[in-house]
């Protein structure tokens, strides 16, 4: 019984830690918004970009959503000599289903394109942030063409996403809840995974070692990436909220990598990484007066 009790505790532990992380990091998100008071100026361009694509993406799925009726139509023939009621449930889940696969293609396609199209804006953003959060910039350069590269990954990664939640959302009744969930959890990690792509990379990580870092800390990864995801899906929420989750996704690499070292970089050198090395030891602050520091270039 001893042992049972024991079991049930351990198990309470972690689902309260892995809320716990959950909630830390949609709370970064939140917090990347306080990057417009510190860098107005540059969170303001990041809008541009976010607005262009929107608009774009927005066209295409308003004329996926008017022309799906008729196309559904066309795909259930088999469907025409059926009870009305059983043909009206399938088509509608067929219906529903690709209409919601189609939302997590546009959603996590508007953020490749739209990181990819506004690279020089949304690189002023993190280095804005870098510079507010620890006083200096990682001296890497994430580059346009590495960009787009990142870009074209994500968008055949949320393709494949969008396919499993279009087959689950095909069960009739729940599927549709069921595949919007699936799909909301998938494209959250796959957004995570984007947005903290050039602050990590910045340190001199490689995608094997970005992706270890988000699997380390999935329950944070998956709390920011799906708190963006929720405001993507939110009218212009997705515009609005970019240049904020650009700035959150630095601080989410922030607190993930925690000062913490890689293997077999000689101390004092290198870049942060997070490892299973004993974080190294604090320095001792130095007071900065105000009239001392100086200005922000990314005003």
């Amino acid at each position: 019984m001893a042992a049972v009790d024991a079991g049930g505790r351990s198990t309470r532990v972690c689902q309260t830690s892995g809320m716990r992380e959950f909630l830390a990091g949609a709370g970064l998100l939140l917090r990347g918004l306080g990057q417009w008071r510190r860098t107005p100026g540059a969170m303001a361009l990041g809008l541009i970009p976010g607005t262009v694509v929107g608009v774009v993406f927005l066209a295409a799925l308003i004329g996926w959503g008017l022309a799906l009726p008729g196309l559904v139509d066309d795909w259930t023939p088999f469907a025409d000599t059926w009870n009305p009621f059983w043909a009206d449930v399938v088509r509608t889940a067929i219906g529903v289903a690709s209409f919601g696969a189609a939302l997590l293609v546009v959603v996590v396609s508007f953020t490749a394109v739209t990181l990819a199209v506004g690279e020089p804006v949304y690189d002023r953003i993190w280095r804005a942030t870098e510079r507010s959060a620890t006083g200096t910039v990682p001296d890497a350069d994430y580059g346009f063409w590495r960009a787009v590269g990142d870009s074209v990954r994500l968008i055949l990664r949320g393709i494949l996403a969008a396919a499993l939640a279009w087959l689950i959302g095909l069960v009739p009744f729940v599927g549709g809840v069921l595949g919007f969930s699936t799909g909301v959890v998938l494209t959250g990690w796959l957004l995570a995974d984007e947005l903290t792509s050039r602050s990590l990379s910045a340190r001199g990580f490689d995608r094997r070692a970005r992706r270890a870092i988000i699997r380390e800390h999935r329950g944070r990864a998956l709390g920011f990436g799906v708190a963006t995801q929720l405001c993507f899906l939110v009218p212009l929420g997705a515009v609005a909220v970019m240049p904020a989750a650009v700035a959150g996704s630095t601080l989410w690499t922030l607190s993930a990598l925690d000062g913490r070292r890689a293997l077999g970089t000689p101390a004092g050198t290198g870049p942060a990484i997070a490892t299973p090395d004993a974080p190294a030891a604090p320095r001792a602050a130095t007071p900065t007066s105000p009239a001392n520091r100086p200005a922000d270039p990314a005003r």
